[in-house]
């Protein structure tokens, strides 16, 4: 085929190279996808963990107690024998706090990430428990609160009135509530309301003797009738929160997705936002705020069952417990004959992932 005559007073235009092909970036690693059957026989290898927890929970100590008396103290209790009574009214009550408050812990971090879809929510970073440390304060300092009933009310009040705050001040701007802005927002909420904590107990000491053992976040120092005054709340918010898992999962797809598939958004935040305040009320009451469980173990179980949150719960209900007992058996091994708090144990455990997950904060998940 002959090329046409250039026009007169033009150069001939020369042919243009091809386009190099843009390069594609890498596709992003994916969660692994298993079938039902493996996820089940995983929830089966989680309760035994879990049950080897709370034998070490009570075996393990000061004074090591071998499994058979640990065994006869619950089963076949007998008063005169030292070892019995060890198990029966010091590491018993603190085994099943940390049962009732790790589980809870673990279901409010993964419904509080679901909800806000936020990877960075948690209890603790989002100024949750230090909402409900100033109630509990304040509720003693003031209305000279001394029991575990008394407590739970203001750690609700406390917990909800931080959410609430908290998420005002993210929503401000063009963007909204971004994963960023929630973090900041969270982490200088949480500052603000410690500091009035301080000031409130630095003008009372009986409050500050009275608080100083509880705002460490520690298992220890509480006896069964703690734990049986809880359970009622915590039941409820373990039944709220497992049922949330197809809102979640909905509210994932985003708003405008969630409400052209039939979901009433409002209402759906609202339950899921009634869950989140009786699990981290009921357990920063019982066992002071613990922090970085909520965080830590929504992202390990997603390594394993994606991001379906109708496996996340039931997962992090389980592994959140084992990870709080198990801190807490770490921190009476590492400083025998005394111990380290668990609100420590796990705070050394989750600093690192939280640093981790803000150094990805480029990742389209958290823009």
């Amino acid at each position: 085929m002959d090329l046409l005559p250039a026009r007169a007073g033009t150069a001939p235009q020369r042919p243009r190279p091809p386009a190099a092909p843009r390069r594609q970036a890498p596709p992003r690693p994916t969660a692994p996808r298993v079938g039902a059957p493996t996820l089940g026989l995983g929830l089966v290898v989680l309760t035994a963990l879990l049950v080897l927890a709370l034998v070490a929970s009570l075996a393990v100590g000061a004074k090591s107690v071998p499994a058979g008396t640990v065994l006869d103290a619950v089963f076949h209790h007998d008063p005169d024998n030292a070892d019995q009574l060890i198990v029966t009214s010091l590491r018993l009550p603190r085994t099943v706090i940390g049962l009732l408050a790790g589980a809870a812990l673990g279901l409010a971090g993964t419904v509080m990430q679901g909800l806000a879809r936020n990877p960075l929510a948690d209890p603790g970073i989002l100024g949750v428990n230090s909402g409900a440390a100033l109630a509990v304060v304040v509720g003693i300092s003031v209305f000279k609160i001394t029991s575990f009933t008394g407590y739970v009310w203001f750690a609700f009040v406390g917990a909800a009135a931080a959410a609430v705050l908290v998420y005002w001040i993210a929503s401000l701007g063009r963007e909204g509530a971004t994963p960023v802005k929630l973090a900041l927002a969270g982490g200088v909420c949480s500052a603000a309301l410690t500091s009035l904590t301080t000031a409130v107990l630095l003008t009372d000491t009986a409050t500050f003797d009275r608080f100083r053992f509880w705002e460490v976040g520690a298992l220890a120092g509480r006896d069964l009738s703690v734990a049986a005054q809880a359970a009622p709340f915590i039941a409820v918010g373990v039944l709220l929160a497992l049922g949330s898992g197809r809102i979640l999962n909905t509210l994932g797809l985003g708003e405008d997705t969630a409400r052209g598939l039939g979901q009433n958004v409002v209402a759906a935040r609202l339950y899921c936002a009634v869950a989140v305040v009786l699990l981290c009320g009921a357990a920063t009451a019982m066992a002071g705020p613990i922090g970085f469980v909520g965080l830590t173990v929504p992202h390990a179980v997603r390594l394993v069952t994606g991001p379906d949150h109708r496996w996340i719960l039931p997962y992090s209900m389980l592994l959140a417990p084992v990870l709080l007992l198990a801190s807490d058996v770490l921190g009476r091994v590492v400083a025998r004959p005394g111990e380290i708090q668990v609100g420590i144990v796990t705070a050394v455990v989750g600093a690192p992932v939280f640093v981790a997950l803000v150094r990805r904060r480029k990742s389209p998940e958290l823009s």
